[in-house]
């Protein structure tokens, strides 16, 4: 059994609700979802919008392999309604699903990196991760989501939403 941790991310539309949906998703075509963080809210992160954005951390059990992941988190998002649009810089979203690690694996491909190259640098990824993998090894950084939480320079406010 495979352990894949994910991130979700949205600023558009009823994030609350996307997620929702998309961890549903997530069990039925992904895996069971054995652990979730308290959903989160910061301002957006590499661009300006008006809108906060809401984190919330999975961990799941999959059989599936890390590329199959992948293509489940792409048809979920695409399911709920996400457009991408490549080479346009970071844009708002109506979701956003982030493999963060899967296993211990290290992953290097065009397409899909594992763990996710700038997790270490967001704030707004390692709070909610750290909520359900606080002592859990990078294996290329070698240091713990607590560690890597301590050590991150990113200055953004990264609040728990109220009632979670």
């Amino acid at each position: 059994m495979n352990h894949v941790w994910l991130l979700l991310g949205a600023n558009l539309g009823n994030e609350l609700q996307l997620f929702s949906q998309a961890i549903a998703a997530v069990e039925s075509q992904i895996g069971v979802c054995v652990a979730q963080s308290y959903v989160y809210t910061s301002p957006p992160w590499g661009f300006s919008h008006a809108n906060k954005f809401y984190n919330q951390a999975l961990e799941v059990k999959t059989e599936l392999s890390a590329e199959s992941v992948l293509q489940a988190c792409l048809s979920i998002e695409q399911d709920l309604g996400r457009t991408r649009k490549f080479n346009s810089g970071y844009q708002a979203r109506i979701i956003d699903i982030d493999i963060v690690y899967y296993n211990s694996s290290i992953i290097d491909l065009e397409y899909l990196h594992i763990p996710h190259s700038l997790m270490h640098t967001r704030k707004f990824t390692l709070v909610p991760l750290s909520d359900i993998a606080p002592e859990y090894m990078h294996p290329i950084l070698h240091k713990t989501t607590l560690q890597l939480l301590a050590e991150c320079v990113d200055d953004a406010t990264v609040t728990r939403l109220e009632g979670e």
